[in-house]
């Protein structure tokens, strides 16, 4: 039915009505959209329109979510299928906004086996199947390595083929062995350089898990390119053939012109 979903949507993009000098503000916001080609700056607002369309985004405690909040969370979003299929985020509908941090209850386990039931404040937050949700202080925000929007929007690439584990569906010109090599091997050294303390310009929650390290690692693919290329090289090509796309030669460019 590949025929009547593109229809649908090319009915869609040719009805659209989007606020262009509020677009045009929300696409300055962000280096990483700052840095688009004209070109490339068409598809992602193509991306965002029909992302708006098929996905409901929802205020929650309190928060009214306003035309500049849509299109912040769609523009961001979407800047990790801008050379994909937006089928990428199939399997789900519904994205909720918090105005900041939100509360959540969770369980771990301690190195001694004991559970525990703790309630801690999150940014974010990707479910299998369901929802992503967001704080609207740090969605807002962007161009220190830091995105919430990218990185749970990475979980959800992650979790096309079930629980996020750090490796998603890849394409089919891609090797599944160097995938798993490289992030396998990245992992367990950027792991013990936050172990010893060193420096480093990724974020060390990346050392979470695996899956951390995949959405923490994109974050950065996109925010702070040369330092993804500079400290993992590897890994840079393989989210470069993933996402289709090279950050660092935008940005590079930009500065040049």
């Amino acid at each position: 039915m590949d025929w009547l979903r593109n229809w649908r949507r090319k009915r869609v993009l040719s009805r659209a009505k989007l606020d262009e000098g509020l677009w045009r503000s929300v696409l300055a916001r962000y280096p990483f959209t700052r840095a688009l080609s004209s070109a490339e700056s068409a598809r992602l607002r193509e991306r965002a329109v029909l992302f708006l369309n098929e996905k409901s985004i929802a205020g929650a405690g309190g928060l009214d979510v306003r035309d500049e909040i849509r299109m912040c969370v769609a523009a961001q979003a979407c800047m990790l299928v801008l050379n994909l299929d937006l089928d990428f985020f199939r399997g789900w509908v519904e994205v909720i906004v918090y105005p900041d941090e939100f509360l959540v209850d969770y369980e771990f386990v301690d190195d001694d086996g004991i559970a525990h039931q703790v309630r801690g404040a999150l940014s974010g937050e990707s479910w299998l199947a369901g929802p992503v949700i967001l704080s609207w202080a740090d969605a807002e925000r962007g161009g220190d390595g830091y995105n919430v929007v990218i990185h749970e929007f990475a979980h959800k690439l992650d979790m096309l083929n079930g629980d996020a584990n750090g490796f998603p569906p890849l394409h089919a010109d891609m090797d599944r062995a160097r995938w798993s090599a490289t992030f396998g091997a990245a992992y367990e050294e950027f792991c013990a350089r936050v172990e010893r303390r060193e420096e480093t310009a990724i974020d060390p929650y990346a050392a979470e898990n695996p899956a951390e390290f995949f959405a923490v690692l994109s974050e950065a693919f996109f925010e702070t390119p040369d330092a993804v290329r500079s400290e993992y090289p590897a890994v840079y090509g393989e989210l470069a053939a993933f996402y289709r796309q090279d950050p660092a030669l935008r940005l590079s460019r930009m500065t040049m012109s």
